[in-house]
């Protein structure tokens, strides 16, 4: 059998990012179209998110909030810590995780979806929350610094990087020594076939 033929197709990474960064456009820009996966704040109700980690904020980011789990039940944040929230989408996370960590901590929400990243700055002036910055990035190569954060949160973001390792090695990177991760996520039980990877629309739905 000849070489070519062998050959598989390889996921183009370009291709894959622009896909998820319009269907997340989309639940930022149409929360209420209805998805292949729950949002907004029923999907907080499914999660175990307190009322109360709800209180004051606006509902841009409640309603365009697309997590797969609940980082916050790892443990509540403390007073004065720094914290990057890798894949922040709509700010839902980063909001709550600037409201436990109080006026002395800091929050960095990360995401590559323009429309998240305006809806989640949006949300922060109005809730006037002046501890939560949101730059535009890579979970692969987080615009933060090395050992900033004391805790890394993320929420339904690895399971859609065909570079899980990068994207983890990134997250300690950016971690202080003694720092933490909070992860809420998607696990499969099977090995994923090499054909299905290699399929966009398996990635984002």
């Amino acid at each position: 059998m000849s070489e070519h033929l062998l050959e598989q197709p390889t996921l183009d990474l370009d291709d894959l990012r622009q896909a998820i960064q319009d269907e997340y456009a989309a639940v930022a820009l149409d929360p209420s179209r209805g998805f292949h996966f729950h949002t907004g704040r029923p999907l907080t109700r499914l999660l175990g998110y307190a009322d109360d980690w709800l209180s004051g904020i606006p509902e841009a980011s409640v309603e365009s909030f697309a997590g797969t789990g609940n980082p916050f039940s790892l443990g509540a944040l403390r007073s004065g810590e720094q914290v990057v929230d890798v894949g922040c989408g709509a700010g839902l996370d980063s909001l709550i995780a600037a409201t436990m960590v109080g006026p002395a901590g800091h929050v960095i929400g990360v995401d590559m979806t323009d429309a998240m990243l305006a809806k989640a700055r949006h949300s922060a002036t109005e809730a006037g929350v002046s501890t939560v910055e949101f730059r535009q990035g890579y979970a692969e190569a987080l615009p933060v610094p090395d050992g900033w954060a004391d805790v890394v949160i993320s929420n339904g973001v690895l399971n859609l990087m065909p570079d899980k390792v990068a994207a983890l090695q990134e997250m300690a990177r950016v971690l202080k020594p003694t720092g933490r991760l909070q992860i809420g996520d998607i696990l499969v039980h099977k090995p994923v076939p090499e054909d299905a990877k290699r399929q966009i629309d398996l990635w984002t739905g």
